[in-house]
């Protein structure tokens, strides 16, 4: 499962950041983490009397703090050169950033970029690879999920396949999971814990392959998982074949996933994999700001979905003028003698048939 045990604090932060949302439900948000109202309520009381803004007084009362207010604040060189270190992956912006937000001082990222230079942590080649990008975003948080599997890298313990789910409009990571396969019994889970957690979006954006679906294949544009989707309610949209851009800012995740996280990096099993994972989407959503997103982090941008995620799956119903059938085996249906295709998918599940106003002549 995607929601493998992480460590509390990380939670709790996680927790916080949504919890304060302008119009955050946050008895709603309480039940989605699995807690009390009184313990969500206790937690953000720790965090607003805070004075580091790393969420260290998150820790439970009886740990050492990761920092202290007392120590003296290192040089600006070693700040940058130990942050770089931390991230190598990290330009100058979000260097700069995270140093403000710190409270270690504000520097110009075009100041940050000459201490690396200096310190031999950038090449030119970086450099002059490094290029802006503006891309459409959606308005409001749940408007578009972006969903894809990053393609697999080998392990001791065979091939990992990253799945990765993301919100459009925050760049926010819902999903990253190591599995060892793409299919929908696979998949499917991982979606309704993200569902529990931070409700239903109005639609998905994915790839043209399995487990989503082939939208070009005739008769087979759809899968178990697409429909399961449909009768959530969830819009499912596929991606121009040949034409990851329309997935843009997914593809944009798993290039930072690579450089931040598999680069250079062997791992043992999936479980290393996803310890890794777990770690890196603390950092991704909750400290690493976003050059995109104005250098806040995406969690500040994302806010939990109205849209509930139903405790059991929607009736099919239809009108009552409708004729009925039910798909049999590969996605047959008969229907006034004749023996029409559907889709393999829709095996044993009940779909209408309605005379098309605009069409001539008999069926």
């Amino acid at each position: 499962m995607v929601w493998q045990e992480k460590n509390t604090v990380s939670l709790r932060q996680e927790f916080v950041a949504l919890a304060r949302q302008d119009g955050a439900n946050i008895r709603a948000l309480c039940r989605r983490f699995e807690i009390s109202p009184k313990t969500g309520y206790k937690w953000l009381a720790r965090f607003d009397q805070a004075v580091a803004p790393d969420g260290s007084t998150l820790h439970d009362r009886s740990r050492r703090p990761l920092s202290s207010p007392t120590r003296s604040a290192p040089g600006v060189e070693q700040a940058v050169v130990a942050l770089r270190g931390q991230h190598p992956a990290w330009g100058a912006r979000k260097i700069a950033r995270c140093l403000a937000d710190r409270g270690e001082g504000e520097f110009a990222p075009s100041t940050v970029t000459r201490i690396r230079h200096r310190h031999g942590l950038i090449s030119e080649q970086a450099h002059l690879q490094h290029q802006p990008w503006q891309r459409f975003e959606h308005d409001v948080p749940n408007s578009l999920w972006q969903i894809d599997f990053k393609g697999h890298f080998p392990t001791l313990a065979g091939p990992c396949h990253a799945l990765t789910l993301l919100d459009d409009h925050s760049r926010f990571n819902l999903v990253l999971h190591a599995g060892t396969r793409t299919a929908t019994e696979c998949v499917q889970p991982l979606l309704e814990r993200a569902f529990q957690r931070y409700g239903l979006p109005v639609r998905i954006n994915a790839d043209n392959g399995p487990p989503w679906g082939s939208p070009s294949g005739a008769g087979r544009s759809l899968s178990e998982l697409a429909i399961w989707l449909i009768r959530l309610g969830v819009r499912v949209s596929f991606s121009a074949p040949y034409h990851p851009q329309t997935n843009g800012k997914i593809e944009r995740f798993h290039r930072s996933l690579k450089n931040e996280v598999l680069a250079g990096r062997h791992f043992v099993d999936h479980a290393g994999v996803q310890h890794a994972f777990d770690t890196w989407r603390d950092i991704y959503n909750c400290v690493r700001p976003h050059e995109a997103l104005q250098m806040t982090c995406p969690v500040q941008r994302y806010q939990p979905s109205a849209l509930a995620y139903p405790s059991t799956l929607p009736a099919i119903e239809y009108a009552s003028t409708d004729t009925v059938v039910t798909v049999g085996w590969n996605g047959f249906i008969r229907f006034r003698g004749r023996k029409l295709r559907t889709s393999t998918a829709l095996h044993r599940l009940p779909i209408a048939i309605r005379p098309n106003p605009q069409a001539r002549g008999p069926l």
